[in-house]
């Protein structure tokens, strides 16, 4: 694993991929069984504190002249509000939703990783970074890594497109 600063100087030549696990949110629990994707209400929302995350990483982000090139995020409130108020922009996408259930199966954990390792082995566009805004049951189905807090940021550098290597990752106070 690289250090911080080894990190961003990598970061800020592109090619690479940004997991982020959504900014903090009012409270941490499963919601994903009984939220609706459209309806706020229903989900877990992001904080004060994690609206001035998103905010500060994005100005990281900037001030370190790292280039972005898509910003993907779920369906979630939480997940597309921190991609908008990091990085101005984003594409919701179905594919880093959790599954609607509390405990998964093996057979559950399985269809989350097939769904997330494509866009970790996808080599962005020339000198750009992809950057994916979405949650911690499907990174650590794709990666065998929980990410923790909120707000960390996983830095991935794709390998082909089946395979992947985990460079480091900054949490949400370290940029």
């Amino acid at each position: 694993m690289l250090n911080k600063e080894e990190l961003i100087k990598r970061m800020q030549q592109g090619g690479l991929i940004f997991y982020f696990r959504h900014a903090s949110t009012e409270k941490d629990y499963a919601d994903q069984t009984k939220a609706d994707v459209n309806d706020g209400s229903t989900q877990r929302v992001l904080s004060e504190k994690g609206w001035h995350e998103a905010v500060q990483i994005g100005k990281a982000i900037r001030y370190y002249n790292i280039p972005v090139g898509d910003v993907m995020s779920s369906d979630y409130f939480r997940a597309w509000q921190t991609a908008w108020l990091a990085f101005g922009k984003y594409e919701k996408n179905s594919d880093f939703n959790f599954l609607p259930f509390e405990n998964y199966t093996e057979n559950q954990i399985d269809e989350m990783k097939l769904r997330v390792t494509p866009y970790l082995c996808r080599k962005p566009l020339k000198n750009k970074n992809n950057i994916i805004v979405a949650h911690d049951d499907p990174f650590e189905a794709a990666t065998g890594i929980y990410p923790k807090p909120q707000g960390v940021c996983y830095v991935i550098k794709p390998i082909n497109n089946k395979s992947f290597q985990i460079l480091g990752r900054i949490g949400p106070k370290e940029w």
